[in-house]
């Protein structure tokens, strides 16, 4: 089974976020959400390694995390972070929707 390499580049990049967010402005907060959040995406491409099905953790996710950084960017209007995140996360859940709906259907 192929390893979900888009995934875990996006679980990676989160909990490098919430990484960079509490070095850079010593944000306990940051920390937290970026290691939560990139645990619980990195769960979700392991799952969907396995298991081609096995979307909704993945899916889930990257729906959650778009719609809190998409409510801050709307507030605050700056594309770092909560710009990019938002687009990364509505591409995560765009790829996931083409996977569910272009795979072949086996008859037997």
């Amino acid at each position: 089974m192929p390893v979900d390499i888009p995934g875990f580049a996006y679980a990676t990049l989160v909990a490098a976020g919430g990484i960079m967010g509490y070095v850079k402005s010593n944000s306990i907060p940051s920390l937290g959400a970026g290691l939560l959040f990139g645990s619980l995406l990195g769960f979700g491409a392991y799952r969907i390694s396995q298991d081609p099905n096995n979307y909704a953790p993945l899916l889930g996710t990257s729906a959650a995390l778009g719609g809190i950084m998409g409510y801050r960017f709307y507030n605050t209007g700056k594309i770092m972070p909560a710009g990019m995140i938002t687009l990364l996360s509505a591409a995560m859940v765009v790829r996931i929707a083409v996977m569910q709906f272009t795979k072949t259907s086996k008859l037997q």
